[in-house]
């Protein structure tokens, strides 16, 4: 499970995110950028950064830790800015944080050195979850004590925004031309072979089985939390059981 933390005090918007996350302190002593039940996209968003979030750190990939925040909407009453305090007002509830990484600088292909390998795991997974968004104009990766980390999962599982559309879709190849990891020679032919193989169904149950019941409740089409959680492993283990998606990379 997700460890829970109440949010204590809102502290900053951070403006830089279209869904506008904000930085906010726990009862933990942690500091959490926190993404909104209201924000954007919604819940589907919150859904795609846990489970394409926690699917890459089963992988080994450096991400953030992930908690569940809790968010009492008299937090609002503090804040100046109409549309955050109505932002925060909207959120009552379970919302989704991850740690903040003080000090951390944007990740910069031509600045910093990531080695093909590590290179080819990012590929490899953000082509299986289909991420639109790790792009040289917006790479959504930082590096944080020489260690690249990656962040912003929440445009991941983009076949969650139209069930009937899904099972024509698992299939769709990845468009890898503008990745920002792109000029770095990924070995993704080594990265499949090593990530592949790791994905089944007692890994995509367990991944799934972290997003909160609330957030996957109501899903048109679908009786239950159950059923929704159901239709996110099939697709995600008939995709691993594929190779169409795969993008070939030139070494």
């Amino acid at each position: 499970m997700l460890r829970t933390t109440k949010v204590t005090r809102y502290t900053t918007p951070l403006r830089e995110g279209g869904s506008l996350p904000g930085l906010v302190e726990a009862d933990d002593l942690g500091m959490y950028v926190v993404k909104f039940l209201a924000a954007g996209q919604g819940r589907k968003t919150l859904i795609a950064e846990v489970i394409a979030g926690e699917l890459a750190r089963r992988l080994g990939l450096p991400v953030p830790r992930l908690v569940l925040a809790q968010f009492d909407a008299v937090i609002a009453r503090g804040e100046p800015d109409p549309e955050v305090q109505e932002l925060l007002r909207a959120s009552d509830g379970t919302n989704l944080g991850m740690d903040f990484l003080p000090g951390a600088l944007g990740f910069d292909p031509l600045v910093f050195d990531i080695d093909p390998d590590l290179a080819g795991r990012v590929v490899w997974f953000d082509a299986f979850v289909n991420n639109v968004d790790r792009t040289w104009r917006n790479p959504n990766m930082l590096v944080w004590h020489d260690r690249p980390y990656l962040i912003d999962h929440g445009a991941t599982l983009i076949f969650h925004h139209n069930w009937q559309g899904a099972d024509s879709s698992v299939r769709r190849p990845y468009d890898v031309s503008e990745h920002v990891l792109l000029t770095v020679a990924p070995d993704l032919a080594a990265a499949d072979e090593k990530l592949r193989k790791r994905v089944d169904r007692r890994l995509l149950e367990d991944v799934v089985a972290l997003v909160p019941d609330e957030w996957l409740e109501g899903e048109p089409g679908f009786g239950s939390a159950a059923e929704v959680r159901d239709a996110y492993v099939k697709y995600l283990l008939t995709r691993a059981e594929t190779y169409d998606w795969l993008p070939e990379v030139s070494q």
